[in-house]
């Protein structure tokens, strides 16, 4: 079914030369004429990612990138952040299309005000400096970007790690904040040239087997290893023709979760359908690989063997059939609840799965089709007919719908999809984000509940293992949760039942967007007044790089990988992602609740310090004893987190910003699990630090690490740090390093974050 070649392959003619296929047939087949001898690295130029990124480069060479991209998307839980770092950074109007979106914090009950507030501001930002405004419940950030911006050979940048739109030959790429505000500033996305690997499609997949199906079955082959990881995902061959364009973006938004740097798909008649229906035809073109490329890794995916999929709790990568779970569910939920056990030891919480187990089958408690992945026209229109003429029964299962946008619930009306849903016993919902990271339908304390969302991290449906309460999330395709919901919610595959092979041809009213949207692109006016409301605060002072840094260990993290929403927790917390002091409160809170106590601990020893005062820590004179460290020196004090491998997950700049604002230095860790949360690290000044491969520290709260000279080193260009370390009373050598940091980034953590360099 999926296949990995670790290893560069040639594609002649649409044909990867694998599996004994030679060079001489595929010629002869695809009749280039082309010689072996000129089948070298210089066709990697060939792939479809490295043209759109030759055309957006330059920096003038092809080995590192200076990007410039052709539009910016971001959403409320992001742009007022992005917005007041760029204010201080002498932001004056949007150097391009930038669309502010309000679909995470649209459930304005939550906070107060404060939600609201945010989409006022947003609104007077858009005026202020040009820029698209979409009002709560219009759309989902992605599905409005497929739907009014993307276009063949364009590049997106967007503050949401799902930022993909590779199926409508478009580049999304997601990344924190900071990233964005470079380019309001006209400034570079800047990295080395990434690897492309080419994801090769034959068949097509079988009836019941969604797109869901088809990425979780991705993500499952290829997270673990790291195989696509920072790299490009180019889809190409026969079986991409044999998909919708729906079906596509659904496969295309999820991986995200494969930790790939973006994607991109081969364009056909099928996507220029899509841009002309939305009335946009000008933006298509024709996009595939060359005759002959190479590409530095493949993957080879037969559609036809695709079964339906679940995701498993705690990550979409853990990956099962179906009916796989259903014959094995004795010895599938005992290991589930061996993995809670782990993840909440501290807690003392579980989930008892195998209650779970009925003589009927496995009896689940919640549904939900939603938001980029699960909420386009094709999979509500299958799902209700699925349920057409059928029940959810009046059970403990429910099912709630969430169409990706106003214009896909008009359809939906049009078509009659949506009276069948309610029929059934559905609820359909407006567009919004909630469901996928717990700020909407947290299901009950115990419960696991199936959805069609991109994510199911521990906690991301709004659990507080912390307060006893504890659900869990299992990603399935719209196709299977239909069929589970018209069995009473017993777990079902769709392969089981009828799945319709067609679906009403999609109308798109462009009407819903123009009557209520605000769009400003490139006429801003300098004279409106942002409105800020009493939970948007500025950022605080942040010092540059001392010559030293005395730095403690706040926070030892032991699990394989640290996903985003443990180091700031989603859900209810998003109504403070507008005051960076206030959610700073809950860094951690989730993973390690004495992370921040200790942080703000050392945080006033270096007030104190920096006020002249005494200091009152006994750890802190320990170390400085230790160290041979004077007051008066020129050091500052800090904390760090040790962790083997984080930042997997959201692209969102609070996973660090909040460990910059508690007094947090740097992260020493094996390694980060994607660029986007290393680059977070860096434009907040935060250190990256790694230890070489193959090792590991023995570390506990309160454990110090010195880095003196680290100013120096940062101005000397060094890889290598040398530093000492404090544990048990004991002074040992600690070799750090500084893997791929650039002449930017080193003069962004000695401004001490990317606000400080801006203002120089």
């Amino acid at each position: 079914m999926i296949k990995l070649f670790e290893k560069s392959v040639y594609c002649v003619g649409g044909v990867p030369l694998t599996d004994g296929v030679s060079l001489a047939d595929a010629n002869h087949a695809a009749g280039t004429g082309i010689e072996s001898q000129q089948l070298n690295e210089t066709l990697r130029d060939g792939t479809m990612a490295w043209k759109i990124l030759r055309a957006h480069n330059k920096s003038g060479q092809d080995g590192y990138l200076n990007i410039r991209f052709d539009a910016l998307a971001s959403h409320d839980i992001t742009y007022v952040g992005i917005i007041q770092t760029a204010r201080v950074s002498g932001l004056t109007e949007f150097t391009m299309p930038y669309a502010l979106t309000c679909c995470h914090n649209s459930l304005c009950a939550v906070g107060g005000t404060i939600n609201e507030d945010d989409h006022v501001f947003g609104l007077s930002a858009a005026q202020k400096y040009g820029g698209i405004f979409v009002p709560p419940h219009q759309a989902v950030i992605h599905q409005y970007i497929r739907e009014q911006m993307a276009g063949c050979g364009k590049m997106i940048l967007g503050s949401d790690s799902h930022t993909r739109y590779g199926a409508l030959g478009c580049m999304g790429v997601g990344e924190g904040g900071p990233e964005l505000v470079k380019q309001l500033l006209s400034r570079t996305w800047d990295a080395p040239r990434p690897e492309v690997v080419g994801i090769f499609l034959t068949g097509a997949p079988r009836p019941g087997v969604g797109p869901q199906d088809v990425a979780i079955a991705l993500v499952g082959a290829t997270f673990g290893s790291g195989f696509v990881k920072n790299r490009i995902m180019e889809f190409f061959g026969p079986g991409v023709s044999n998909l919708s364009v729906d079906y596509r973006m659904g496969i295309d938004v999820m991986t995200t979760e494969t930790t790939c740097l973006s994607s991109i798909w081969q364009t056909d008649g099928k996507v220029r359908e899509y841009y002309r229906i939305h009335g946009r035809e000008q933006e298509y073109s024709d996009i595939a690989p060359d005759a002959a490329v190479m590409y530095d890794r493949l993957i080879t995916v037969d559609l036809s063997g695709v079964v339906p999929m679940i995701a498993l709790p705690f990550h979409p990568s853990n990956a099962f059939p179906i009916q796989e779970v259903i014959d094995n569910a004795g010895d599938v939920f005992e290991r589930l609840e061996g993995e809670a056990k782990s993840l909440y030891l501290e807690s003392g919480v579980g989930i008892d799965y195998r209650s779970m187990i009925t003589d009927k089958g496995i009896r689940i408690q919640q549904g939900i089709i939603a938001g980029c992945s699960g909420g386009t026209y094709e999979n509500i229109e299958i799902a209700s007919s699925m349920l057409d003429g059928r029940t959810i029964g009046s059970d403990e299962f429910t099912l709630s719908v969430y169409p990706a946008s106003q214009p896909i619930y008009s359809a939906l009306l049009k078509s009659g999809a949506a009276s069948k849903l309610l029929d059934a016993g559905a609820v359909i919902k407006t567009a919004f984000c909630g469901p996928c990271f717990g700020a909407g339908d947290v299901p009950r304390n115990g419960a696991l509940s199936i959805r069609h969302t991109t994510r199911n991290f521990p906690n991301r449906e709004g659990s507080k293992p912390g307060q006893g309460q504890l659900a869990a999330v299992a990603l399935m395709d719209a196709r299977s949760i239909a069929a589970t919901a018209a069995n009473g919610g017993l777990l079902t595959p769709a392969d089981q039942v009828y799945v319709p092979d067609t679906t009403p041809a999609y109308t798109f009213n462009q009407k819903i967007y123009d009557n209520r949207l605000y769009r400003g692109v490139g006429r801003p006016e300098a004279g409106v007044e942002l409105k800020l409301g009493p939970n948007i605060k500025d950022w605080p002072q942040m010092i540059a790089m001392p010559d030293d840094l005395l730095i403690a260990t706040a926070s030892v993290i032991c699990d394989e990988v640290t996903t985003t929403d443990e180091l700031i927790p989603s859900g209810e917390t998003s109504s403070y992602r507008s005051n960076p002091v206030g959610l700073a409160e809950f860094t951690l809170s989730r993973k390690d609740p004495g992370y921040v106590p200790y942080a703000k601990r050392i945080a006033e020893q270096e007030r104190l310090r920096r006020a002249g005062e005494p200091l009152s820590d006994e750890g802190l004179h320990r170390a400085l004893e230790a160290f041979g460290i004077d007051q008066a020196d020129n050091v500052s004090f800090g904390t760090f987190v040790y962790a083997n491998k984080p930042g997997d997950g959201s692209a969102r700049e609070q996973a660090a910003s909040c460990q910059k604002v508690l007094g947090g230095w740097a992260n020493i860790a094996k390694d980060y699990a994607t660029k986007r949360y290393r680059s977070n690290c860096v434009n907040w000044g935060m250190l990256p630090l790694t230890l070489a491969p193959g090792t590991s520290l023995e570390l506990s709260r309160g454990d110090f690490v010195y880095l003196r000279g680290i100013k120096k080193a940062l101005e000397e260009g060094c890889d290598e740090i040398d530093a000492k370390l404090l544990r048990n009373g004991r002074v040992s050598e600690l070799k750090l390093y500084l893997p791929g940091i650039t002449p930017e980034e080193r003069k962004i953590l000695l401004a001490g974050c990317l606000m400080n360099y801006y203002r120089v």
